[in-house]
């Protein structure tokens, strides 16, 4: 049994998989997930696990080189928006409109859907290198 990190099976092996430059995804429970992308589903009821808890375990797992969240982000969720740069102040920050964040997840690895309720609370992390 592992000791430590993520204990989900299906994200441990996702997380373990991805390699310099593929997109994995963290999204709230409303994001519209498209066919043929790999879904994590965590989420259990509204609010748990909650964006937060999600994001700050993903972090401690992978190298990020570069985060991508929806513009609407700033003014709807600016917790959250926080949050992604105390987690990750050496990635670069990339906003694009919502509809258009919606058609970039097409080409993520995997979206990890969290119990997360509020708006705008989904972000694309680009996976950087460790060296």
């Amino acid at each position: 049994m592992k000791k430590r990190g993520i204990l989900n099976d299906r994200l441990s092996f996702l997380l373990a998989k991805l390699g310099h430059g593929d997109w994995v995804v963290v999204a709230d429970c409303g994001l519209p997930i498209p066919e043929g992308v790999w879904r994590i589903d965590l989420a259990l009821i509204p609010g748990l696990p909650s964006f937060a808890d999600v994001v700050r375990a993903v972090a401690g797992e992978i190298a990020v080189q570069k985060v991508i969240v929806a513009t609407e982000m700033r003014t709807h969720n600016a917790r959250n928006l926080g949050l992604l740069r105390e987690l990750f102040p050496a990635a670069a920050m990339e906003d694009v409109p919502h509809t258009e964040f919606k058609e970039l997840v097409k080409r993520a690895r995997a979206v990890i859907r969290t119990g997360e309720a509020t708006p705008y609370a989904n972000v694309i992390l680009e996976c950087g290198v460790i060296f």
